[in-house]
């Protein structure tokens, strides 16, 4: 193998450092490192073994960064002076991690742990540096070590000490002095000395990436809960995927089995499979392992102790497989660090740490994570917890009634109650149970298949409306009658067959004897299900019947006739039986809206919600109120529609069918955001209210088994309700986890949703990402007839990928974007702005005469498309401003050239039209360099362009006077650079005695003092 050159060597380290944190660049250093003592070039080997404990501290492998380290400190020690002050920064500097290392590793004797740290005390003490770091790690190794009194004098020496070059950033320190005081359980503390950081106020390379996963158990403690939502989401995306980060992971995949999203937590499992090999670096991993240990307990507990996990060192595992391997290594560990520290604080806090108990029953998170399985085979959920057992026949006897109350009442629990009834039947020997109630028990679970639309439904109903016509229960059996016609009609039955169900129904009812309280009931009933299949069986003959022929304006598929049967309907019964009239006219409603009469359905609605109110069952308010208010909102009535919005969500409190309640709160969700945009709107406040329903009707929605329907639409509010508040990277985490779901909606749905992920990464300065979002957004596009979107998202594409510095693919999005803008037409601007963005981009890496010469190709390009809009439209304030930013720009082209020319000849030596060298002799111009003349030519004609600019601004009034000052102040400086200051003030000084002749007002008030301190400058 031929060993590396030097060159090689360097070249190799410069792309060592740029690498990601990871065992392959860990592998490269060290190769480096070998090959650089070999080399046998000291500062070559002392540049690689810098290098190899950065590598290191970026990794799983922290701890190996010690024998580096030890290597370095000797080379040190040989010849102090051949390091550099920044050199020997950095090895002062790298002392704290080697203080963290040997905390971090149970093979370190403690005797060699304090010996490390006594030598850093030291040579801190002798280099000058304050001992606040020193104090850190002192107090960490005293807290493992059990020694609490110790540990609390280094923190206040710590505390106390003067912070100076060598302490770590305030980030950090919050980050360490915040978890002191949570493991002292003082979670209050903890957050307020972490404010600074989770604020954003103070951040570094881990932080607040570290800081957001520490603080999520002390906010659910404190009952933060909303805090800790978010901290989870913001947080998570920070540290996704991060080597360094495995203990962050490990608390966020914690926080999750600890709020009721083990499902989420197995996601984030997932995500990091292959972290779960032996461990690297045992604390980190200890910290990782315990978290997933939390996990996998309370997956264990929910009974998915037999799912599969994910691999362990290469084997399949399930879930307790997985547990008991990682407990097993996770002990050993544990224990390593208590036989080395002579105490078992490690082991005690970690098997309490993995034994704690979920701290909310469910905390939404707003982002999507597929369900775990069912553990019941017949996939029912299991009654709550907190629900009384009844055990005894009186139990049986009073649960029956409530039961039986319920249903009388059409009360939603009715369901709820008699599926405690069924268990409780079905425990007990059947001649042990009363017929009637086991008749109940049967009409349940036949009345539940029918409406899942099981095969055996009718078989169901059949059995029981034999049951209870042999028990004498004839209204019971009457009403069993009624439901097999309607479950022929959802069958598809011929229409004999359902009409003849139908009429046995009507028959049943009314053969109820005259004195039944419930008789007028079952045939008002009878009478509005005939309504229905009739209306139905029309519309499904109506086509075969009219094709061909015209027939009257409104009375498509039966809809004149189907009113006239439910008003006739709501006058027989209005004063008897207000809940079927209820339904009846929320009926009628729905009809008006088919028939394009949203405002004879308006009052239809309310009158339905009403009934169901004054009635005693609000419930059946809520589907009239729900479909009133999107009405009102089609016709921009939006307060209306917010009232209706709220009654539905109100009523709709004791509905149990979780659709309805994601209807309910996705209805208002919306509502609530086009009202903010609103003057009369709430703002601020309503979107916030918005976003605490999205995130509701998600979770509902998720209940009801329609995630990718309801759920991905509350999610796509939510995500822009977080936006529109700030809450940019919550939004991006909630939309990132829909988007698969939005995609199936529909082309539109689609390149919108790519569309607003874009703009957020955008926000959040992830610039290629973001590209990624629009381009998909583009490729949806392009087979639409319009141009223009497509044109519009490789724009934004092409912005982020400058952005972030991937200068071919960002050229070739721009000029993709150009192609199709031209095709599409009437874009000048977005043409314009393209050009400018490519003659820039040519410049990005070198500014040669060739590619200047590009530049001012472009930018005159983009004058000549500016200056034909123009001649269509001379009075165009948009073109008119981006035609002044055009010259300006240009004028910024020719100024890089100049300057960049002079700098060369600077550094060759070549003063522009001078000699270089003594007697006659000339020394030759550095290449592309300009002489004095043309360097002057090029000046004039920036100045020329900058007046041109500001001469436009100007004519489009105080608006623009900011772009205005700054044209006139480069002007100015460009006099003075070419020796005419006088010149370049008098520009400046006749700007602001225009401004102080303006109204008060009219010009912001910096403009001016910002404008004399030009002057001043200039003249000085």
């Amino acid at each position: 193998m031929t060993t590396p050159t030097r060159e090689e060597i360097e070249r190799g380290l410069a792309e060592n450092r740029r690498a990601p944190g990871g065992a392959a660049r860990n592998a490269h250093a060290e190769a480096l490192a070998g090959a650089a003592e070999a080399s046998g070039d000291t500062a070559l080997f002392r540049a690689a073994l810098d290098n190899l404990i950065n590598a290191y501290l970026y990794s799983a492998e922290s701890p190996k960064l010690l024998v580096p380290f030890a290597r370095l400190l000797q080379e040190y020690d040989k010849d102090p002076g051949s390091f550099s002050e920044s050199a020997t920064h950095s090895l002062f500097w790298q002392f704290k991690w080697v203080a963290t290392a040997i905390g971090n590793s149970p093979d370190i004797p403690l005797e060699s742990a304090a010996g490390w740290l006594d030598d850093m005390e030291r040579r801190y003490r002798i280099a000058g540096y304050s001992e606040r770091p020193v104090r850190e790690a002192q107090m960490w190794l005293a807290d493992v070590t059990g020694d609490d009194e110790r540990a609390e004098r280094a923190f206040r020496a710590w505390r106390g000490a003067e912070r100076d070059r060598m302490s770590d950033c305030q980030a950090c320190e919050d980050n360490s002095q915040g978890q002191y005081a949570a493991l002292r359980g003082d979670d209050a503390q903890a957050l307020d000395v972490w404010k600074y950081v989770l604020a954003g106020e103070r951040v570094c390379a881990e932080e607040p990436h570290r800081v957001l996963a520490v603080s999520l158990l002390p906010l659910l403690r404190l009952g933060r809960f909303d805090e800790a939502r978010s901290h989870h989401l913001r947080g998570y995306r920070l540290v996704r995927g991060n080597e360094s980060l495995l203990p962050s992971v490990g608390r966020h995949i914690e926080f999750c089995a600890l709020t009721g999203n083990e499902s989420r937590g197995l996601e984030i499992l997932a995500e990091h499979a292959t972290h779960m090999g032996p461990p690297a670096n045992d604390r980190d991993q200890l910290v990782f392992h315990g978290g997933v240990l939390v996990l996998l307990r309370r997956l264990r507990e929910l009974g998915h102790g037999q799912s599969p996990a994910v691999p362990y060192d290469g084997v399949p595992h399930t879930v307790s497989e997985l547990y008991d391997s990682l407990l097993a290594g996770s002990l050993d560990s544990a224990r390593r660090f208590d036989a080395r520290n002579g105490t078992t604080r490690i082991s005690d806090r970690f098997l309490t740490r993995i034994g704690r108990e979920p701290l909310v029953g469910l905390l939404p998170l707003g982002v999507r994570s597929p369900a775990l399985p069912s553990t019941t085979s017949t996939g029912s959920a299991p009654a709550p917890a907190a629900a009384p057992v009844e055990t005894g026949s009186g139990d049986l006897t009073r649960l029956v009634d409530r039961a039986r109350a319920a249903r009388d009442q059409g009360h939603p629990a009715a369901d709820a109650l008699w599926t405690r009834v069924a268990a409780l039947v079905d425990a007990r020997p059947a001649d042990a149970v009363d017929p009637l109630i086991s008749a109940d028990v049967a009409d349940h679970r036949a009345l539940a298949a029918a409406r899942c639309g099981a095969d055996d439904a009718a078989e169901l109903l059949t059995a029981v409306r034999d049951r209870y016509r042999a028990l004498g229960e004839a209204e019971r059996a009457a009403l069993a009658q009624l439901r097999l016609a309607t479950v022929a009609a959802q069958s598809g039955a011929d229409p004999a067959e359902i009409k003849e169900s139908l009429g046995l129904a009507m028959r049943a009812a009314e053969a109820l004897d005259p004195t039944d309280p419930l008789r007028t009931r079952r045939i008002a009933l009878a009478e509005l299900a005939s309504i229905r299949v009739d209306s139905y069986l029309r519309s499904v003959q109506e086509p075969a019947r009219t094709a061909g022929h015209d027939h009257a304006p409104g009375a498509e598929h039966g809809h004149g006739e189907l009113s006239a049967e439910l008003t006739s309907f709501v006058a027989a019964y209005a004063q008897t039986l207000p809940d079927l009239v209820a339904e009846a006219e929320e009926l009628l409603g729905r009809v008006a809206l088919a028939q394009g009469e949203p405002e004879r359905a308006l009052p239809l609605l309310v009158s339905a919600a009403r009934r169901g109110i004054d009635a005693g069952r609000p419930w059946i308010a809520v589907d009239p109120l729900v479909l009133r208010a999107g009405v009102l909102s089609s016709l921009d009535r939006l307060e209306e529609a917010e009232e209706a919005a709220r009654s539905a969500w109100e009523h709709a409190a004791e509905v149990t069918d979780a659709e309805t309640q994601g209807v309910v709160r996705l209805t208002l969700v919306d509502i609530l955001l086009r009202r903010a945009n609103t003057p009369e709107g709430a703002g601020e406040s309503g979107v916030e209210e918005a976003a605490e329903h999205a995130l509701t009707a998600a979770h509902w929605f998720d209940q009801a088994g329609l995630s990718s329907d309801g759920g991905a639409q509350a999610r796509l509010l939510l995500a822009r309700s977080y936006a529109r508040t700030g809450r940019t990277a919550d939004a991006a985490e909630v939309l990132q986890s829909a988007l698969p779901d939005l995609l199936e909606h529909g082309e539109g749905q689609a390149v919108a949703a790519h569309e607003f992920l874009g703009d957020l990464l955008r926000e959040l300065r992830e610039w290629r990402p973001s590209a990624e979002q629009y381009l998909r957004a583009a490729e949806i596009a392009k087979g639409w007839e319009d141009l223009r979107p497509q044109a519009g998202f490789a724009q934004s594409a092409a912005d982020q990928l400058s952005a972030a510095d991937l200068v071919p693919e960002a050229v070739a999005a721009y000029e993709r974007a150009l192609q199709l803008h031209r095709q599409a037409g009437g874009a000048p601007v977005a043409e314009v702005r393209i050009l400018r963005s490519l003659a820039w981009l040519g410049l990005r890496s070198d500014v040669t005469e060739a590619a200047v010469t590009a530049a001012r190709t472009g930018m005159e390009e983009a004058a000549n498309v500016l200056a034909c809009a123009l001649a269509v439209d001379p009075q165009a304030r948009e073109l008119r401003a981006e035609l002044a930013q055009t010259w300006h720009q240009l004028a910024q082209v020719l100024d890089r050239w100049v300057t960049s020319r002079e700098e060369a000849a600077d550094e060759a030596g070549d003063e522009p039209g001078e000699a270089g060298v003594p007697g006659d002799a000339v020394a030759a111009p550095a290449p592309g360099s300009l002489d004095a003349p043309e360097a002057e030519a090029l000046r004039l004609e920036e100045i020329l362009l900058w007046e041109r600019a500001a001469g436009l601004y100007a004519e489009l009034g105080a608006d623009h006077i900011q772009d205005r000052l700054q044209c006139l102040n480069n002007a100015a400086w460009t006099e003075h650079e070419l020796g005419r200051p006088q010149a370049g003030a008098a520009r400046i000084s006749a700007l602001i005695d225009e401004i102080r002749a303006l109204p008060e007002g009219d010009v912001p008030e910096w403009v001016v003092p910002q404008a004399e301190r030009i002057v001043a400058g200039l003249l000085s």
